[in-house]
C-alpha cells in the first residue's frame, strides 16, 4: 500500500476548484450516480449552515466532495478504494484482510484529501 495515490494513466479531469458549482460539473464526469446524494446533502449542509450561523459545514462539505472526486479523477485509485470498502463491508471484523481494506481505505482517503489541501 501506497501513501500517495497510484496513478495509472493520470487524471480523468483536472481538479476542480471547491466552489459548488465546480465540484458538481466535476462529479457529473466522475461519479454521476452520487449527484442526487451531493445535491441533498448540500440541502442539509447549508441548512445547517445558516441556523448555526457558520461556514464550518460548508466547509466541511466542500472538502468531503473535494475528496471524493480527488478519489474518483484516477480509475485505479477509485477502483482500489471501492474494492477495500466492499472487502470492509463483507468481511468479519476479526478477519485480518478487514483491518488490511480499513487501512487502505484510510490510506487512499488521506492521501487524497493531503492533495485537495495542497493543490
Amino acid at each position: 500500500m501506497t501513501t500517495q495515490p497510484v496513478h495509472g494513466g493520470g487524471a480523468l479531469i483536472p481538479r476542480p476548484d471547491k466552489t459548488f458549482p465546480a465540484l458538481r460539473a466535476a462529479l457529473a464526469q466522475v461519479a454521476p450516480s452520487r449527484l442526487a446524494e451531493m445535491t441533498s446533502e448540500r440541502d442539509t449542509v447549508f441548512t445547517m449552515a445558516t441556523q448555526s450561523n457558520s461556514f464550518g459545514p460548508i466547509a466541511m462539505f466542500q472538502l468531503k466532495w473535494a475528496t471524493v472526486i480527488e478519489i474518483e479523477r484516477f480509475p485505479d485509485v477509485a477502483r482500489r478504494l471501492h474494492a477495500a470498502e466492499q472487502a470492509a463491508q463483507v468481511l468479519d471484523k476479526e478477519d485480518p484482510k478487514w483491518q488490511a481494506a480499513m487501512d487502505e481505505i484510510r490510506e487512499i482517503m488521506q492521501a487524497a484529501r493531503a492533495q485537495v489541501a495542497n493543490g
